[in-house]
């Protein structure tokens, strides 16, 4: 697979995220493609997860942190102040490292961001519960206890549940944060799966620190380092590419076992 066969939906440019003094990580240029999974890898610190929080403006909800360069999400330039960040993370969802659904029933979890989102017509919401549930795999396990507690689910049913919670709203963009981290190998099979097929209907990036997870699911990886205490964009191209002909050292070092 070529890497000039997909097109940018996200693109960012000379993007750079500090905490206070401290930077996270700093001029990154990163095209994210179109119906692709593009896996971020690297050791922890590098700046992966804080790169993953900029593009739908998580970063504004963390006092003293300031990003500067640019990220386009087709047209629309994302850092723009004029962006409403609800509706931008509408389009651009997150799932986090932990499964974190609301203490609600199963079927509210999912009614309750499309009531948010000014969606109220009960059909409506009734038909786009069942499809994305049946979507995530989760429907006929959880059909006849809807209206039970979300948290009463098993680790790897919660997560399909956030992840159903974030595909309601039918996004274009879907952020994962380590989604597999924190499930036993059984549920983190079948999240993986799940993932792997909402390729092309969706555009998904994903932090992992699996780096047979990112060579079974991704079209794409890019690899974070820490250089001089800031993170940094060492390589990017196809999986392919990346594993089986890394063009820098530390990329090669790295996929073999080496470092990190």
């Amino acid at each position: 697979m070529s890497q000039f066969q997909h097109e940018p939906l996200i693109q960012t440019e000379n993007l750079s995220l500090h905490y206070g003094k401290k930077t996270a990580f700093c001029h990154v240029n990163l095209p994210i493609n179109a119906g692709c999974i593009t896996a971020l890898v690297g050791p922890s610190g590098c700046g992966k997860t804080s790169f993953l929080s900029c593009l739908n403006r998580l970063t504004d909800l963390i006092p003293r942190c300031r990003v500067s360069g640019s990220i386009r999400l087709g047209s629309l330039e994302i850092l723009s102040p004029q962006i409403n960040a609800i509706a931008l993370r509408r389009r651009v969802g997150m799932i986090f490292q932990k499964p974190n659904p609301f203490p609600f029933s199963i079927w509210k979890n999912l009614a309750f961001p499309l009531q948010e989102h000014g969606i109220k017509n009960r059909e409506e919401i009734a038909h786009l519960i069942q499809t994305t549930l049946q979507d995530v795999g989760l429907w006929d396990e959880v059909k006849d206890r809807l209206n039970s507690s979300a948290l009463a689910l098993s680790g790897g049913q919660k997560q399909r549940l956030c992840i159903a919670r974030a595909l309601v709203l039918q996004p274009e963009v879907l952020l994962l944060d380590e989604p597999c981290s924190a499930l036993d190998p059984i549920s983190s099979g079948v999240v993986e799966d799940l993932i792997a097929s909402l390729r092309e209907r969706y555009t998904l990036l994903i932090v992992t620190h699996n780096l047979a997870q990112a060579k079974r699911i991704a079209d794409y990886t890019a690899l974070f380092w820490v250089k001089e205490g800031v993170g940094r964009l060492v390589e990017y191209g196809s999986v392919e590419q990346i594993f089986e002909a890394p063009q820098q050292p530390l990329t090669a070092a790295y996929v073999n076992g080496i470092r990190g």
